[in-house]
């Protein structure tokens, strides 16, 4: 009997995987050992399962001939590149815990992150366009020039203490290719052993999310959180291993290497990476090139593929599913993707990276008004309920908080048991901070957000963190960061400013302060400066009416979504 109340359960008939994710790559080395498994055209690399399984065992036993040991933490700081999924799997396989850093991360967030988790190693790319990796590293710890590879000791950076470069050499780095030749017979012998000593419910991966009180929070996932939400997002999908995935969505982020990585090493299907950055014309023409036949992506990026001048010379009829996630789809824009790009069987996707991440999705046999209109139905073996202020459950249709509960829930917040406690209640429902709805047949809506953050292009951006940043300009009294509407990236950053008495600011000065020091996505588009902001009686800013102000001077309208 259907309940009256906004509770929901994933029933299903295919049981949870209970692998580690080094055992779900040896099966799918065995299981299709000559279908491709990784495909970079920009990197000339087109491995299949038996090829990959080789060169990622290659790289655990080199690894370990460098002295890293189970639960150890070693970092990736890359784009979208063939090494990135090497080490993603190989840091399995060892038993590490693989730390996933932004690429966009500048010097106050990179030393924040690798000191959070203790990072005992690190990959790190050379340089993309304006990034320069290498260069931000050595301002960070300039100690890594001076010292023997594989032995760095570093002020302000005390737990690092090697640094594997991708690419190029700089002094003091290993080089990626040469540490996967490292590794001998006592090593793979050592990885053998690790098969049946790693348990799945083992920490396996650290992702950082921005936090409300103004640093990033380190997500704690298990291997059994991100292998079988892989599996299970890949399944709503129908993936096969005929099926290749267009991944330009960031590998950092869980879209990439657990909606995209996972799904594929637990389907067969192959990972195809379209550049290292996402570009529309290079997706467009390996879509076209690889015939993929699923695409991911967040709105923006549905939205520059479409708007491209050379669209209509790409053959994309390859295309039958992928995902559109990591922000609110704009209705238009659905039906866009649906009629334009061949994608009849798209879903989307809603999750948080603590839930590793997809908690509700949409069906390929869901109608386009519910694909349209919804974020589709709670997943396999995931509760969620919807409750109101006091924790009481409403009921069908009534707004409140969405709280999930199951396999998909993080450990915690890495180091931060009080965070983890307001988090994750006694009953272990995670409380996501977003106000949902669920209606008579279970399909979930999103219609707001309790927490004060802001989507920018797919990704999380809490003001608090901003806030907490801009507070350190000695020229700022006061500042508040919120989101106002944007066609491009759905939300913009603003901020309203405060200016010490007798001191003058511009914009340029307060976006010149953030370069280089924080993530570009996080440095505010819009800044205004203000003697005042709007308060309630007991004294609580209330931003709402600073969007409405802002938008409504600027003309920028929040486009319809579900």
């Amino acid at each position: 009997m259907q309940s009256a109340l906004s509770y929901v359960s994933g029933a299903s008939e295919e049981p949870l995987l209970g692998q580690t994710i080094g055992q779900a790559l040896d099966l799918a080395a065995r299981r299709w050992s000559d279908r491709p498994a990784l495909i970079s055209p920009s990197h000339g690399v087109a491995w299949t399962w038996r090829e990959f399984r080789a060169r990622v065992g290659e790289l655990a036993a080199g690894l370990l001939k460098l002295g890293l040991r189970r639960g150890e933490r070693i970092g990736v700081w890359s784009l979208n590149r063939p090494e990135w999924a090497l080490t993603q799997f190989a840091a399995a396989e060892a038993g590490l815990v693989f730390v996933t850093i932004n690429p966009a991360y500048r010097l106050h967030e990179l030393e924040y992150a690798l000191k959070k988790v203790g990072c005992a190693a690190l990959v790190v790319a050379t340089r993309f366009k304006t990034s320069d990796f290498i260069g931000l590293l050595n301002s960070l710890a300039p100690e890594l020039a001076r010292c023997e590879p594989g032995a760095l000791k570093a002020a302000k950076l005390p737990d690092l203490r090697i640094v594997v470069q991708i690419g190029e050499r700089a002094p003091g780095t290993l080089g990626f290719e040469a540490v996967a030749k490292l590794g001998g017979d006592a090593e793979r012998a050592a990885l053998a052993a690790l098969r049946d000593e790693i348990q799945f419910d083992d920490a396996a991966n650290v992702q950082f999310t921005s936090g409300t009180t103004g640093s990033p929070k380190g997500v704690t996932l298990t291997h059994h959180n991100i292998l079988n939400n892989g599996y299970f997002v890949g399944r709503a999908m129908r993936l096969t291993p005929e099926d290749r995935i267009c991944i330009p969505v960031p590998l950092y982020h869980c879209f990439g290497m657990v909606m995209g990585n996972l799904a594929a090493v637990t389907l067969g299907a192959a990972m195809v990476y379209p550049g290292e950055g996402f570009d529309p014309l290079a997706t467009l023409k390996t879509v076209e090139s690889e015939r993929c036949t699923a695409l991911y992506g967040v709105p923006t990026m549905f939205i520059a593929e479409l708007d491209h001048p050379e669209f209509d010379r790409f053959d994309l009829s390859s295309l039958r599913t992928g995902i559109m996630a990591g922000a609110p789809c704009p209705i238009a824009v659905m039906r866009r993707v649906l009629d334009r790009m061949h994608m009849r069987d798209v879903t989307i996707a809603y999750g948080m990276t603590e839930t590793s991440p997809v908690s509700f999705q949409s069906s390929t046999e869901d109608s386009i008004e519910r694909r349209v209109a919804t974020i589709g139905r709670v997943h396999p073996h995931v509760e969620v309920k919807i409750v109101d202020k006091l924790g009481r459950i409403v009921r069908r249709g009534e707004p409140g908080e969405l709280c999930t509960r199951g396999y998909s829930v993080m450990l915690g917040y890495w180091g931060e048991e009080q965070k983890t406690r307001e988090a994750l209640d006694a009953a272990g429902w995670m409380h996501t901070g977003d106000l949902a709805t669920v209606d008579a047949e279970g399909y979930g809506n999103i219609v707001g957000r309790i927490k004060d953050m802001v989507i920018r292009g797919g990704e999380n951006v809490y003001p608090r963190e901003v806030e907490e940043f801009l507070y350190k300009h000695p020229k700022i009294q006061d500042v508040q960061v919120f989101g106002v509407a944007d066609d491009r990236y759905g939300e913009e950053l603003c901020a309203w400013v405060r200016v010490r008495a007798g001191e003058r600011l511009t914009a340029e000065e307060v976006r010149a302060f953030c370069r280089d020091q924080i993530a570009h996505n996080k440095i505010p588009r819009y800044v205004e400066f203000v003697e005042e902001f709007p308060m309630t009686v007991t004294g609580k800013v209330q931003k709402y009416l600073m969007r409405n102000a802002v938008e409504e001077r600027l003309g920028l309208r929040r486009a319809e979504t579900a």
